[in-house]
């Protein structure tokens, strides 16, 4: 398997170009970090340094070094930076407590969008996923339960919002989470308590991940990022995700859990109207079970029911909302019931979607599972050795302008999308497109063979979440 930066012909690195300081030369990094006009964009962020190296070279090295094939930035500035800059200076920069990484990543991610040609649907992509990590120094780390292992771990929680489309995917913004299982506290307190970091802390620490989502909805919306869509997994189908889509204006397509979560399922006895609360089983055994239709074209069967959820919360006066519950299973060549527990559960607030729409929108979610994979393999996501929690916050957002960095690079030489890109280097990751098959989109890999990897059952995992 090849490292992604091999499909856009990354040139060998010397040292004479990493110790010119800023001095650009004819490499595709140096040609990309002028095209994109970083130094301006570091400007506007609010990116200053008063003595030594220009942060801007500091930047530039400490988004550089993953590609040279590193294990840390301290063997990085031992064996490639010499004299130029040591790796107090990078590791300088990370600590800081006053650097706007959110805004330089999202002034990346803008001239990433407007780098790709954009056609066709547009969503907004919401997951999350964990990094182990065992440092007993490290702030923030906290238990969180791992898809990947079925088990909680310590470590630490990226919430992600990204942008998708039929061919590209941009990462948009990240935020950490820390559980209240287990978690970590701050070793030493930030040197000032209303810096960016201090308030970032505090957020990881107070909010929910839906809270976290809906600022991070808020600040693309503002920024001038349109979308029609919000596409989330199940641990994201929630009433606040609902509810937040209607602040918003977004059509959910979100995987829905079994939970208790109760609809208003309508039905006419004798010309009268008869309601009834059911959660998401009962709902299946009164109108799903035995009654499912095959998808035209598919492996699949679904079965559509519009209900209406109650929103509100404790007390609240109820808040019914009209919604389309699609269900859908996988059969084999016989026609035999395979079992109440292999069914999964979507949900969207726009009727007018067919089954095939709200699955074909729903496999647009398959690229944020490619970002992480690549984050985690090839771009230094929390990679960093640090106890700074500033550090921490850096590297997320390091990790994202890297991806978009790519995004750019990739249009820049013509080479078509990274989304298909991405799939080749992926690998065996390539079997958890599963709700693309489910809408008929062609997938060329063998491996694709179900709704759920392993095949279905009691206790089969969704496909997505064995990589996170």
């Amino acid at each position: 398997m090849q490292r992604a930066t091999k499909t856009i012909e990354l040139p060998p690195l010397t040292t004479d170009l990493l110790t010119a300081g800023g001095v650009l030369v004819d490499s595709l990094f140096a040609t990309l970090w002028r095209e994109v006009g970083m130094k301006t964009l570091l400007s506007r962020a609010g990116f200053t340094k008063r003595s030594g190296t220009p942060i801007d070279a500091v930047l530039y090295h400490l988004i550089l070094w993953v590609w040279l094939k590193q294990e840390s930035i301290g063997m990085f500035a031992r064996e490639c930076l010499q004299a130029a800059m040591g790796k107090d200076a990078l590791y300088e920069a990370m600590n800081r407590e006053d650097l706007n990484w959110r805004r330089l990543h999202a002034q990346v991610a803008a001239k990433a969008l407007r780098s790709v040609p954009v056609s066709g649907r547009r969503a907004f992509i919401v997951d999350d996923t964990v990094e182990q990590r065992f440092g007993k120094k490290m702030p923030g780390v906290s238990s969180h339960f791992d898809h990947t292992t079925g088990r909680h771990v310590m470590g630490q929680q990226v919430v992600s919002l990204g942008l998708s489309t039929e061919d590209h995917y941009v990462p948009l913004d990240d935020d950490l989470y820390v559980s209240q299982v287990q978690a970590q506290p701050l070793h030493e307190a930030f040197r000032d308590g209303r810096s960016l970091v201090a308030r970032r802390y505090q957020t990881s620490v107070q909010r929910t991940k839906p809270e976290m989502v809906a600022a991070m909805l808020k600040r693309a919306l503002a920024s001038g990022v349109a979308a029609d869509y919000l596409v989330a997994d199940a641990w994201f189908g929630t009433k606040t995700m609902i509810r937040v889509t209607q602040d918003t204006a977004l059509v959910p397509v979100l995987r829905m859990k079994r939970g208790k979560m109760k609809y208003r399922l309508t039905t006419v006895v004798q010309g009268r109207p008869q309601h009834q609360a059911l959660d998401a089983r009962a709902l299946y055994q009164a109108t799903v079970r035995k009654q499912w239709e095959r998808m035209p074209g598919g492996r699949y069967q679904t079965k559509v029911i519009d209900a209406d959820p109650n929103l509100a919360e404790g007390t609240e006066k109820a808040q019914w909302v009209k919604v389309r519950r699609l269900f859908v299973r996988g059969h084999g060549d016989r026609d035999t019931d395979p079992g109440q527990h292999e069914w999964a559960l979507f949900l969207t607030t726009e009727r007018r979607l067919s089954a095939t729409d709200m699955l074909q929108i729903y496999s647009m979610r398959w690229s944020i599972e490619v970002y992480y994979k690549e984050a985690k393999q090839h771009l230094g996501f929390l990679k960093e050795q640090s106890h700074h929690y500033a550090a921490y916050v850096a590297s997320i957002h390091l990790t994202a302008i890297r991806f978009c960095l790519l995004v750019i690079a990739k249009q820049a030489q013509g080479s078509g999308s990274l989304a298909k890109a991405r799939q080749a280097l992926c690998g065996n990751s390539a079997d958890i497109h599963f709700a693309s098959k489910q809408a008929g989109v062609p997938c060329t890999d063998q491996r694709c063979t179900g709704l759920y990897e392993g095949g279905a059952g009691r206790g089969a995992r969704p496909g997505p979440e064995r990589y996170r």
